[in-house]
C-alpha cells in the first residue's frame, strides 16, 4: 500500500487558442471597416428629368429665395416665421388637405427655410409635399 500523497497537477489555462480567435476577429474588423474623415461636405442639390410644370388647381407652389424669403403662389410674404407661412398655406389651399405643396428652393437657400415650409405644411394639415428640381440642361445656368 502506497500512502504517500501524490503531487496534484494544477489546472492550466491555455491562452493560445483564445489569442488566435482574437487575432482572427481583429483582422476581420480591420478588413471590413472603412475609415473616412469628413472635414467638409460638398453638397450638390438634385437634378431630375421632370415634366414641365402645369397649372394644376390642387398645387401650392412655395418659393424659397437664397436669403430665406418666402413666396406662396407668387405672393411674397413679409415675415419668415412658421405661423405666417402656415397662414399663407391655409389661405392658398383650394382642396384642403388634398392639396400638394411644391417647394421650389434656391440652391443656396438655408436648409432651415425649407424645414420651416415643411413644418408650416404639417401644421396646416398638408401632408403631400414635393420638391421642384431643375432639368440637367438648365443645371449649369
Amino acid at each position: 500500500m502506497n500512502f504517500r500523497p501524490r503531487a496534484k497537477d494544477e489546472p492550466e489555462i491555455n491562452l493560445i487558442p483564445f489569442i488566435d480567435v482574437l487575432l482572427v476577429i481583429l483582422i476581420f474588423l480591420m478588413l471590413t471597416t472603412t475609415y473616412s474623415k469628413f472635414t467638409e461636405l460638398q453638397l450638390t442639390l438634385p437634378v431630375a428629368n421632370a415634366e414641365q410644370l402645369r397649372d394644376r388647381p390642387k398645387e401650392i407652389i412655395v418659393s424659397v429665395a437664397a436669403d430665406g424669403r418666402y413666396a406662396v403662389n407668387k405672393d411674397t410674404l413679409e415675415g419668415r416665421n412658421v405661423e405666417l407661412v402656415a397662414r399663407a398655406l391655409a389661405a392658398s389651399a383650394p382642396a384642403g388637405g388634398e392639396s400638394v405643396v411644391i417647394i421650389s428652393a434656391d440652391a443656396s437657400a438655408p436648409h432651415q427655410a425649407v424645414v420651416t415650409v415643411m413644418e408650416a405644411a404639417r401644421r396646416v394639415g398638408l401632408s403631400q409635399i414635393t420638391f421642384a428640381t431643375q432639368t440637367p440642361a438648365s443645371a449649369g445656368k
